[in-house]
Formats: structure tokens, C-alpha cells, sequence
């Protein structure tokens, strides 16, 4: 089948603190003078600041580094255009610097950051710290953010809402609650990582003359997760092919009782694109299965001993192994003999939970074959406990880190889905909506990544796919969603794609 060919990871890439820095010092050293970078972050903040309030006075908080130096710029666009601006600070730009050049060019009046009181304006711009803050705020800043989030002025924020972790959007003790942000040339995690993002409101990406060819230098590794992303490796079927081109996932199937999960997860495949999808069901549970199933097929499959006869048949090439299934040895070994057999995996839920406190078990049965591990939280606790405790790490290290372990691609699920490859790659997502937090939604996901995993999708691209897709049915979809919904947008999200 075709490769697809829209690739461009570089337009989707996310810079931490130390990346942007580095890639505002290659710029420079190009020949693009600092001040003239300041001079255009300014004016975007400026234009920013005039479509969220269009009339009345606004207050521009600027701190001592590069971010108050946007502020200052800022400041005087606005001053320039003709609204009543008032400026104040937190201590003054080191002499010589591009920020002090900036300071420099303000002519109003100057008032101290302790003297900022919100009520009266009609929006306020935040240029106290950026994405590089180390430390929690303290004294006057400390104060003015605290005073900023109780009242209900409008917020600007430049670069990061000011008490944000770039790298990890953690608050750094206390950040500042804004409507709308301004960053420049690319993203950072912190933009998207919760709870950063719902700090951040609206995010604007302003181009202020750094070139894209820089991150050929920098080799970014964090992505904001897209089809620029994962497109070029998603294989579209063809006029001349046949459904066995598009694999046969199987999803493996839990006790009578419990047939609902692995049902989701096996139409989901169907719908995400494999050619064929069974469902693996114990005997005691396969006419409750076949009272449902119509194009998806059905197998018995009552121990380690039929799967290894189902083995034979190599046509089966993508598993699906944990939703409804139960967790305990039958699990463990089932597993095992997928990977043993080269196939691709999906290990969710139960098939996560088998694993718990013995993970090495696992990640040494994995042998070659393409595992991808889907967790929340809770599950990721249960083979990562020390990662999961790490909370000062971002969420990004903390995936990588258990993919590396792993060597397996690991989807650390929540509002700010997390997928991370043992190459150190890590995509963080951005579509959905909180209404897929209901049950089965997660079963749903692991369908679609076995359905790009048939089709012979790279396991990095498979899951990210997956993923967007995955929560771009639930932005069509709207309120009132629930699980059984999903698998029915997908032709819908194919055709965005297409």
C-alpha cells in the first residue's frame, strides 16, 4: 500500500526552555540582532493584547529578563497606538542587555510591582517571568499573581503564564490564571501539559524571525502531537489491494459477563482501518459474543495451547490483550505468546494489571516484537511505581523513561495524553474533550492502535495516530459522549486525514 507523504515534524515540534534559548542564541548569532527578536515578540504581544481588549486602560507587569523586555516593547505598541497603558515592574533589566535596550525605549511612567492592583483595567499583560522560571514566585510577584487571579480582569500572557514550568507546566508554587497566550516561533510542553494548558487559555504562536532551519540543529525530540506528526507512515488503502493488504487484528475476548470491552475494542479496529478484526473468546463465552459480532469474526480460544495453534496462521498480526480480559496468569501467558511469536501487542487494563510488581517479566518477554502500552495513571503505577511517585518530573521524562525500560511505545493517558518511544521521541496530544473520561473509552483507543499496528504502521506512529484520531471523534462528537460513539466517527476523522 502507499505511504502517505504530508511529513513535517519540525512544524510541530515543542521546545523546552533550554531549546527556545538555544535556538534565540543561533538566531542571534546569525546575524539577527537580539533587540530586534525583543522588537518583534513585543508588537505580536501588542497586536495580541488589542483583539482581547479593544478599549480601555491596560496594566503591563514586567519583570527583569527577557519576558519583562517583551513587556516593555509591548507597553509602548500599545502606548503608540493610543491606549492608556501603565506599566510596572519588578526590578530593573541587567544594564547592557536587550531587555534594559527595551527598557530604555519606554517613556511613560514606571510604578513598582507592589503598587499593581487589577481592578480598573480592561486587561492586564503578564511579562513577569517566562517558560525558563526555575523557582516558585516569591514577595511582590508572588502577591500580584495571587491579587491577578482573584479579580476578573482579562489576561494576557507573554511567553507563559508567569509561575509555569515551560518544560513540565507544573505551577511553580503559585502561576498566573490567563485567557490568552502569546509565545513565540514554537510551542513549549508547558503549553500543553496539564496543568498548564488550562493556565495558558488561548495559545498563539507568533513568528518573530527565528528560522525553522535551526531545529535541524537542535534536534527537537517533544512534539505537539498531529498529522504532521504520524501521517507520512499511515498506509491509505488502495484501489488494486485487498483486505488482507490492511492485517487482521484480534482482540482477545474476557468471560460472558464481561464481553462488552473487548466488542468496543474489536469494532474500533474494524473501524480504524484493518482489513479484518476476530475476537479470541473462551468457549464457555462465544454465543454471548456471536449474539453481537456481524463483520467482526469470532475464534475459541480457551488456553495457551489453542492460541499457539491460532499462532500458525501469521495473517493474525496486530493483538489486542487486557480490555474485559481479566488480570493473572492466563493474561501473563498469553502475552508471552504473542510476543513470542513476533506479533504486534496492545497491552491495556487487565493486560496491564497482570503485570503489576513484576514488570521485568514482561519487558523481557517482548523479545522483537512491537509492544505498545496503553495506562492511565493508576495502571501506570502498577509497573512504574517510581515514575509515578516522580511528580516533579514531566509527564513527557516520565513516558520516556518507562518506554526506555520497556522498549516498548508507551501512551500515558489523561486530558494531556502522553505518547513516548524508547528513541526518546515523546508526542504530547491535544484534541479531545473531558467527555471521553467514561468507561470504555480507553478500549476504544487501544482498538485504533491495533488497527494501525495491522497495517504495518511504525508503533510510535501507530499509537500517536491513534490517539488524535481517537480524540478527534470526541471534538465531533460533542457532550454527551460515551464509548460506543467513537467507533461510529471514525469514517469522519478518516476523511479529515484523506
Amino acid at each position: 500500500m502507499k505511504r502517505r507523504q504530508t511529513f513535517d515534524p519540525n512544524a510541530v515540534a515543542l521546545l523546552t526552555p533550554d531549546e527556545m534559548a538555544r535556538a534565540d542564541a543561533l538566531t542571534i548569532a546569525a546575524g539577527t540582532a537580539g533587540i530586534a527578536l525583543m522588537e518583534n515578540a513585543g508588537a505580536a504581544v501588542a497586536m495580541a493584547a488589542e483583539a482581547l481588549a479593544a478599549a480601555g486602560p491596560v496594566a503591563v507587569l514586567a519583570g527583569p529578563g527577557n519576558n519583562g523586555g517583551d513587556a516593555y516593547v509591548a507597553a509602548r505598541r500599545l502606548a503608540e497606538a493610543g491606549r492608556e497603558v501603565a506599566l510596572f515592574t519588578l526590578g530593573r533589566p541587567r544594564e547592557g542587555s536587550d531587555a534594559a535596550l527595551a527598557a530604555g525605549s519606554w517613556t511613560g511612567g514606571v510604578r513598582s510591582l507592589p503598587e499593581f492592583r487589577p481592578d480598573g483595567f480592561a486587561l492586564v499583560v503578564d511579562g513577569l517571568f517566562g517558560a525558563g522560571l526555575a523557582r516558585p514566585p516569591e514577595g511582590a510577584a508572588r502577591a500580584a499573581i495571587e491579587r491577578l487571579n482573584a479579580s476578573a480582569v482579562a489576561v494576557l500572557a507573554i511567553d507563559l503564564p508567569s509561575g509555569l514550568h515551560g518544560g513540565s507546566g507544573q505551577a511553580l508554587g503559585v502561576a498566573v490564571e490567563a485567557d490568552a497566550t502569546v509565545t513565540f516561533f514554537r510551542a513549549k510542553p508547558g503549553h500543553l501539559l496539564q496543568p498548564g494548558r488550562d493556565h495558558c487559555g488561548t495559545l498563539q504562536i507568533a513568528e518573530i524571525g527565528i528560522g525553522a532551519a535551526v531545529l535541524d540543529e537542535i534536534a527537537p525530540q517533544t512534539f505537539r502531537n498531529e498529522p504532521r506528526l504520524f501521517a507520512q507512515a499511515l498506509r491509505r488503502p488502495q484501489a488494486a489491494g485487498h483486505k488482507y493488504d490492511r492485517g487482521h487484528a484480534v482482540v482477545f475476548g474476557g468471560p460472558t459477563a464481561r464481553t462488552g470491552a473487548a466488542r468496543l475494542s474489536a469494532l474500533a479496529a474494524l473501524r480504524g482501518g484493518a482489513g479484518l478484526v476476530s475476537v479470541f473468546a473462551p468457549g464457555s463465552a462465544v454465543l454471548a459474543y456471536a449474539a453481537h459480532l456481524t463483520a467482526i469474526m469470532l475464534k475459541r480460544c480457551n488456553d495457551v495451547a489453542e492460541l499457539a495453534g491460532h499462532l500458525t496462521d501469521e495473517r493474525f498480526n496486530a493483538f489486542v490483550l487486557g480490555p474485559g480480559f481479566g488480570a493473572g496468569e492466563p493474561a501473563r501467558a498469553y502475552a508471552a505468546a504473542v510476543m513470542a511469536a513476533g506479533r504486534a501487542l496492545v497491552l491495556d487494563a487487565d493486560g496491564i494489571t497482570a503485570f503489576a510488581g513484576e514488570p521485568t517479566a514482561l519487558f523481557a518477554a517482548r523479545g522483537d516484537a512491537p509492544l505498545v502500552l496503553t495506562p492511565h495513571e493508576g495502571e501506570f503505577k502498577r509497573l512504574f511505581p517510581d515514575l509515578s511517585v516522580a511528580r516533579s518530573m514531566a509527564k513527557t521524562d516520565r513516558a520516556r523513561e518507562a518506554a526506555r525500560r520497556a522498549g516498548a511505545v508507551v501512551v500515558l493517558k489523561g486530558a494531556d495524553t502522553v505518547i513516548a518511544a524508547p528513541d526518546g521521541r515523546a508526542a504530547i496530544n491535544a484534541t479531545g474533550t473531558p467527555w471521553l473520561a467514561t468507561a470504555g473509552t480507553g478500549d476504544v483507543l487501544s482498538g485504533l492502535v491495533a488497527a494501525a499496528l495491522a497495517q504495518r504502521t511504525p508503533p510510535f506512529e501507530a499509537a500517536c495516530a491513534a490517539v488524535w484520531m481517537h480524540g478527534r471523534a470526541a471534538e465531533r462528537f460533542g457532550p454527551g459522549l460515551i464509548a460506543e460513539d467513537l467507533p461510529g466517527l471514525m469514517p469522519q476523522v478518516h476523511a479529515e486525514l484523506g
